[in-house]
């Protein structure tokens, strides 16, 4: 399905409700993160890691890894032998739909759409089958936003100061 900005940013808009991102939070505890690469130069990688050292349990599915983060890397949804929470997806909007079908058949409570993964129908479709949807928002900037932790790219450091870090010197 292809939008107009203004469409878009109006369904995109429909699935940013603060409300809605705090509730995930409040009972997020195990987070599938469909995409998830190996890669470290990949935002996968980059919010995943973040969210593991924030304390949530992180399951890699991406049939291309059989490991990241430490943690066993599962071809799909449907594959994990235990309860998700949030499905976080940074896939392309054409495999959103199936990916919704595996989060809903697996009882997860949440899908989470990143950053440019816009698929309205499956998130029309999965909010009708009770799953919390949030749509085009990157799970680790709401965490920080929410939690304080937007320091973590050195914003709201707490120091105010004009004066440049000394840096240690290796070598004369």
């Amino acid at each position: 399905m292809s939008l107009e900005p203004t469409a878009r940013q109006a369904v995109a808009d429909r699935f940013a409700d603060q409300a809605t991102i705090r509730k995930i939070f409040s009972y997020a505890h195990t987070i599938a993160v469909v995409g998830l690469s190996a890669n470290r130069l990949r935002p996968s990688f980059f919010v995943a890691s973040y969210l593991q050292y924030r304390g949530f349990k992180i399951v890699p599915v991406n049939p291309g890894e059989t490991e990241v983060l430490g943690e066993r890397s599962y071809g799909s949804l449907r594959d994990i032998p235990f309860q998700v929470d949030v499905v976080d997806v940074f896939r392309a909007p054409e495999a959103v739909p199936e990916i919704a079908e595996e989060a809903i058949a697996i009882g997860a409570r949440a899908l989470w759409l990143q950053f440019g993964v816009i698929a309205p129908e499956a998130a029309e479709r999965a909010a009708a089958a009770g799953v919390d949807v949030v749509m085009d928002r990157c799970m680790k900037i709401e965490h920080g936003r929410y939690y304080g932790e937007m320091h973590w790219c050195g914003l709201n450091t707490g120091i105010i100061t004009s004066r440049r870090p000394t840096r240690a010197r290796l070598s004369e």
